[in-house]
């Protein structure tokens, strides 16, 4: 089977695992630019052609600008998400556009295909001023959908009720972490918004390497996803349990050929209002197409999903130890 496509809005069609670009930022390994660019090269020769990243992220944006300029021919094939991260203070005008310029000319374009909002403290309304200024320029065709990033599903609503089209919210959504099942999901199908998911392989927590392995320490936690996925591990029932639902997943994998991670992300491609799965990328470090592109082979079954729920319900309810999605960030 190829690669599987959805169309996220309008004529805007992804590839369903997308290429996460936050591992670029610093904290997942040094990223050198040539073979960084090589890399996407390959990414998007055998049908990842899309591509999430953000202002914060250190050099995504520059990368993605020399990657299309590589592209030449096959640019329109390729989709790029960015994110616009301001600080929460007063949104003018000119404080929105100039961060959008910005992101526009480091991704040698002249319309973002998905710009992904993100706001640090709801406190602070100016969230709303912002995403008017962003609506401006996607009259003026700088940007060509607007989403959100770790919203709520109580913010979203002020959003639809301030008469904002949002296609899509960015969060995170994992065998582990099903929180966006409680209230988002049934909100977003109302209202016709698409779910991209993160954190779905837990920073590589959900591999054959954690299978029966000690507790790790806080020092073994080499990049910063997996410092972060233990902290969730943590809150949601701890290494034993998580021992458990790693053999649920592995014996589904040896069922399916494949790996825990396979079956750790055709879980959530499955899952109502779902359009992607973010998979992190360390580009020029290592790289796992060949098993991704095994996910779109899997068929998971009722006695794989009893299976896996089994598990589940024995854990903490996330959405009462946290709250909705994002509020972690908050």
């Amino acid at each position: 089977m190829g690669l599987e496509r959805t169309v996220l809005a309008g004529e805007l069609e992804i590839c369903r695992i997308l290429n996460g670009m936050w591992q670029v930022a610093g904290g997942h390994g040094q990223i050198d630019s040539e073979s960084a660019i090589s890399e996407m090269l390959q990414y998007h020769k055998q049908g990842f052609t899309s591509w999430d990243l953000a202002d914060i992220y250190g050099p995504a944006e520059s990368l993605i600008g020399s990657f299309r300029e590589k592209l030449v021919i096959d640019k329109k094939n390729s989709q790029a998400f960015t994110k616009f991260v301001p600080n929460p203070s007063p949104m003018s005008k000119s404080i929105v556009n100039y961060y959008i310029e910005e992101s526009l000319k480091k991704m040698n374009t002249h319309c973002i295909d998905l710009l992904q909002f993100h706001w640090w403290d709801y406190n602070n309304s100016s969230y709303i001023d912002a995403m008017h200024h962003l609506s401006n320029l996607q009259k003026e065709q700088k940007i060509m959908h607007l989403g959100l990033t770790n919203f709520d599903t109580k913010r979203v609503k002020i959003l639809i009720e301030n008469n904002f089209e949002i296609v899509s919210n960015q969060v995170q959504y994992s065998v582990l972490d099903q929180r966006p099942e409680k209230i988002m999901t049934p909100f977003f199908k109302k209202h016709g918004i698409k779910i991209l998911t993160y954190g779905t392989l837990l920073g590589g927590f959900f591999s054959e390497k954690y299978l029966n392995a000690d507790e790790p320490h806080r020092g073994n936690l080499t990049t910063s996803s997996l410092q972060k996925y233990k902290n969730m591990i943590d809150v949601w029932g701890g290494w034993s349990l998580f021992q458990e639902l790693l053999h649920t997943l592995d014996s589904i994998g040896k069922k399916h050929k494949c790996s825990i991670a396979n079956i750790a992300t055709r879980y959530i491609l499955d899952k109502p209002q779902v359009a992607g799965v973010i998979i992190g990328t360390r580009l020029g470090i290592t790289n796992h197409r060949e098993d991704n592109s095994r996910v779109f082979d899997i068929k998971l079954d009722q006695e794989d999903i009893s299976s896996i729920n089994i598990v589940t319900k024995k854990s903490n309810d996330l959405f009462e130890a946290i709250g909705d999605c994002g509020d972690e960030y908050r």
